[in-house]
């Protein structure tokens, strides 16, 4: 048993069918069967169920998937640690695409002493980036607060959560928006009823989790102060051309502000705050040196 045939194995485990396997490894079908074959006549005893049309993992292969996925993380660790910097490191991070934007040149940064190291980022809702942390798709998964309390049915006992601190949600305008076209400040005052005046842009679903919750979605209380929501989107670059171009006002985290033409408004008579904390979740039982260096590095 090696572990060229165990990474065909579990790549072939975790897709639709051979043919998908065969793209992901770069191989042939048949060299992805061969190598399932050759772990089989190894272990004396069938991994797949090959009675449907696309391979089932049986029991015995259900076992063996587990097993094989921790193998698998210990040799591509000791690799790394034993090659150091000289390591070809592949950092995968998933995660809600405004976390992944918030922290991208954090993690770019954190891997610069690795030269022949590539930095992967995979907008995903945060249920989808534990599932695929589960799977060992990703190395690492960038979620909220409300995600790790909740504890999701992909929790593994092996698994830390590096705080990456907190996000306050603030309301967003461009500096060609009529609040703010006379002011050069970055923190423009004014009152809800001078805020409730103009258009919002929201997103219909959570931005981090993915949930439909219409106006709610972005935290804003429209309890208490009622919006005129005109142009609603998922897409989080779509929802900041609205902003940009001066049509809409959004309810974003602080580092939106970073930006430029981008400015605060502050509501002066608005009495509740939106606030999140950010998480990076990674697996220290199978984590190499610079994995855990990327943890410090984000945390900083």
């Amino acid at each position: 048993m090696n572990l060229t045939d165990l990474r065909i194995f579990v790549s072939a485990a975790l897709r639709p069918s051979l043919g998908a396997a065969a793209i992901e490894m770069h191989l042939t079908p048949s060299a992805v069967s061969k190598a399932l074959r050759r772990l089989e006549e190894n272990l004396a005893t069938p991994l797949f169920d090959r009675s449907a049309k696309q391979l089932v993992l049986n029991d015995s292969g259900q076992r063996l998937l587990g097993r094989a996925r921790h193998l698998l993380a210990l040799a591509d660790q000791a690799r790394a640690d034993v090659m150091g910097e000289r390591a070809a490191v592949d950092c995968r991070l998933g995660g809600p695409a405004l976390l992944l934007w918030r922290h991208g040149q954090a993690a770019s940064a954190a891997l610069r002493d690795w030269p022949d190291a590539t930095l992967r980022m995979q907008a995903m809702f945060e249920d989808e980036a534990l599932a695929a942390l589960a799977r060992g798709d990703i190395n690492g998964a960038i979620v909220t607060g409300e995600a790790i309390a909740g504890r999701s049915e992909h929790w593994s006992e092996t698994w830390a959560a590096t705080s990456l601190g907190e996000l306050n949600l603030q309301l967003v305008a461009s500096r060609r928006h009529p609040l703010a076209r006379r002011s050069k400040a970055t923190v423009i005052k004014a009152s809800s009823a001078q805020v409730l005046e103009h258009d919002f842009a929201c997103p219909p679903r959570s931005l981090f989790c993915g949930v439909q919750r219409g106006g709610r979605s972005d935290g804003w209380r429209d309890d208490q102060l009622p919006r005129k929501i005109r142009y609603w989107t998922d897409d989080l670059q779509l929802l900041l051309g609205f902003v940009r171009s001066g049509t809409a006002l959004a309810y974003l985290p602080d580092f939106a502000l970073a930006e430029a033409d981008l400015v605060r408004i502050h509501v002066t008579d608005c009495a509740f705050i939106c606030t999140e904390q950010a998480w990076l979740v990674w697996d220290r039982g199978s984590a190499a040196q610079w994995q855990q260096q990327l943890a410090l590095a984000l945390a900083g």
